[in-house]
C-alpha cells in the first residue's frame, strides 16, 4: 500500500529510542524525510545514523521539548534541513511507576510540561506552515492511561489525559483546512521505558509477586486480552498511517493501539 509518504518532511520527538525510533525508521521507509528529535545527543547521534545505513533521510535536532520557543527552534531545523514540515509526531514521554500518595505536586506540574505544554508549543509553530500548503498530518502519543488511569502512574495519567483533550481541540480546529490532528494510546509496550535496567517493568516488579523479570512481563502481558506487550514496531505502525494520506478522513480520533487494554469501544 502507497501511504503517499513520500517526501513528506516529518519531525519526531523521543527519536532517539523506542516508539519514536521505530515510527522514524518506518516513516523513512515510505519515502519520507524525518527531523530526529531528542534531548540526548549521544544517543540520537546512534539512532540516526541506523536510520541513514537503511536508506533513510534524516536529520537531528538536539533539544529538551520543554524549553521555552523548542516549537520555533524545531520549525527552524525542520524547514534548513529539508525546506519544509509537513507531520508532526509528539512522542516524548517519562514514565515513573508508584503510588498517588507517593507521587510530588513537581511531578505533576513536569508531567503537564511534557505531555501538554510541549505539544501545545509544537502544534502552534508547526501548524500555520501546514495550513499555508492546505496539508498537514499531527500525531500525539497518549497512552491507555489517558483513557483509563492508571493506579501505579497518576501523573503520567493525568498529563496523557490533558494530551487527549489538548489534541482534540486542535483537531477540531483544524481539519476543515487540510490539518487532521490525532492520537493514539498505546498500551505497555516493550520499548526502552519499559524495559531497561530500572524501567517501568522493574518498578512494576514489586507489585506482581513475579521472581524475575520474564516473570514480570508476563503478567503484565496477560492482564491485555491479547495477552502480550506490543513492540514498538507495532505502535509506530499505526503512527505511520495517520501520518499519511490514507487516514484523509481521520482526524480527532483517539486511536488504542493496546491489544484491548481499555474494555470499552470508544
Amino acid at each position: 500500500m502507497n501511504l503517499g509518504l513520500e517526501n513528506r518532511v516529518c519531525a519526531v520527538t523521543g527519536a532517539s529510542s523506542g516508539i519514536g525510533f521505530e515510527a522514524t525508521r518506518q516513516l523513512c521507509s515510505e519515502g519520507a524525510k524525518v527531523l530526529m528529535i531528542s534531548r540526548n545527543p549521544e544517543q540520537l547521534a546512534a539512532m540516526s545514523e541506523v536510520v541513514r545505513a537503511e536508506g533513510g533521510d534524516a536529520g537531528v535536532l538536539v533539544i529538551d521539548i520543554t524549553e521555552e520557543h523548542a516549537g520555533e527552534h524545531v520549525v527552524a531545523a525542520a524547514t534548513q534541513e529539508f525546506g519544509k514540515l509537513d507531520v508532526l509526531v509528539n512522542n516524548a514521554g517519562a514514565a515513573k511507576w508508584r503510588d498517588l500518595e507517593d507521587a510530588p505536586d513537581q511531578d505533576f506540574r513536569d508531567q503537564f510540561e511534557l505531555s501538554v505544554m510541549a505539544p501545545h508549543n509544537l502544534m502552534k509553530a508547526a501548524i500555520p506552515g501546514m495550513l499555508e500548503r492546505g496539508w498537514g498530518r499531527v500525531v500525539n502519543v497518549s497512552s491507555t492511561a489517558g483513557k483509563r488511569p492508571s493506579a501505579q502512574m497518576p501523573d503520567y495519567s493525568v498529563g496523557k489525559a490533558a494530551m487527549l483533550s489538548l489534541s482534540r481541540l486542535y483537531a477540531d480546529k483544524y481539519a476543515s483546512r487540510g490539518v487532521l490532528v490525532n492520537a493514539v494510546c498505546p498500551g505497555p509496550t516493550a520499548s526502552e521505558l519499559w524495559m531497561e535496567a530500572g524501567g517501568l517493568l522493574d518498578q512494576a516488579s514489586g507489585d506482581s509477586g513475579a521472581e524475575n523479570r520474564e516473570a514480570t512481563r508476563e503478567k503484565v502481558g496477560s492482564k491485555r486480552p491479547i495477552g502480550r506487550l506490543a513492540t514498538p514496531e507495532e505502535i509506530a505502525s499505526a503512527i505511520t498511517f495517520l501520518c499519511s494520506d490514507r487516514a484523509s478522513f481521520v482526524a480527532g480520533a483517539a486511536w488504542g493501539v493496546d491489544g484491548g487494554t481499555v474494555p470499552v469501544i470508544i
